[in-house]
């Protein structure tokens, strides 16, 4: 008979994270009965796929036979955009390469959703919902996470100019710069006690976002901040073509220059943006963030499974 008191230093570990592992049980039932009120599907789409979106600085695992695990579903959810589908999430693993630490997983879970006809400030606003709506759920203490509050929203020009006095769009010539002044004076900074978002980078950092009517020089894109942990991020959704493929031969060039790999071309996403996918906004939240943060944990080993 296997002797109790002889339990290994691992399973131990394990035991001591039941209440975490039963708090994020919670959260991801709230989480898609949340999304199923709100008239959204939920698919899935592969985790081994031939062609990752082509990021700067995000490197996805590749496997023996030439395949990617998947940074994020991004590609294959716009596909189903361009397919017909409307409101749709998915909350599912993702993997990058090197990132580990309090905050960073090397395999981690995103949930990803799409919002055909929604635009970038409108998904803010759905965000919030969601998130106040899983505090509620929970039955979150507000000195754990107060997300019942006003949340500060700053344009990242401000935040430059008062947080850093930097300019944003001079530090976006440079893109090391941007990021250096963003992460070490900007980001240290913002509110603590109230959930801040930052709202309309200049267009160098706005990835697959599009440009802003009323100022191209912007990105529609904003990122959510709790506690100055950073959760989540959104786009007003660049469905131009010609861009698109131009973003992702000035990407793939960055990768090069940076020593990375040159991913291989997108064909299908390309196919589907060429055919049409509706103005739309979507947004990709760290699920063990989230998590970590209602819970009121300090790091992800708090709440995720043991590395």
């Amino acid at each position: 008979m296997p002797n109790a008191s002889t339990k290994p230093d691992s399973l131990a570990l394990l035991s001591g994270l039941a209440r975490a592992f039963e708090f994020r049980s919670n959260a991801l039932s709230l989480t898609r009965d949340f999304f199923r009120s709100q008239d959204f599907i939920e698919v899935e789409t592969p985790i081994a796929i031939r062609a990752p979106a082509a990021e700067e600085y995000i490197e996805a695992p590749q496997t023996k036979d030439g395949l990617f695990l998947r940074s994020s579903p991004e590609l294959e959810m716009k596909r189903l955009l361009a397919a017909g589908m409307k409101r749709i999430y998915e909350l599912s693993p993702c993997f990058r390469l090197g990132e580990n630490g309090r905050l960073h997983r090397q395999e981690f879970t995103m949930l990803e959703w799409y919002m055909a006809g929604a635009d970038y400030r409108e998904m803010l606003d759905f965000t919030i919902r969601l998130i106040r709506s899983l505090a509620k759920g929970l039955n979150v203490p507000d000195e754990i996470c107060d997300v019942f509050c006003d949340w500060e929203i700053i344009p990242v020009r401000e935040a430059f100019r008062k947080l850093a006095g930097a300019d944003a769009d001079q530090c976006a010539d440079e893109e090391a710069l941007f990021e250096t002044v963003l992460v070490e004076q900007v980001e240290p900074k913002l509110p603590k006690d109230r959930p801040c978002v930052l709202i309309d980078y200049p267009i160098r950092f706005g990835a697959f976002a599009r440009p802003k009517p009323e100022d191209p020089t912007l990105a529609e894109r904003w990122e959510i901040y709790i506690r100055g942990v950073e959760v989540a991020n959104a786009y007003g959704e660049l469905i131009d073509p010609v861009e698109q493929e131009k973003r992702f031969r000035k990407y793939n060039q960055k990768r090069r220059e940076n020593g990375l790999s040159e991913y291989p071309e997108a064909t299908e996403f390309l196919e589907a943006i060429r055919y049409g996918i509706p103005a739309s906004s979507g947004c990709a939240l760290g699920f063990d963030r989230i998590v970590m943060l209602l819970f009121g944990a300090k790091s992800l080993d708090e709440v995720t499974y043991p590395r």
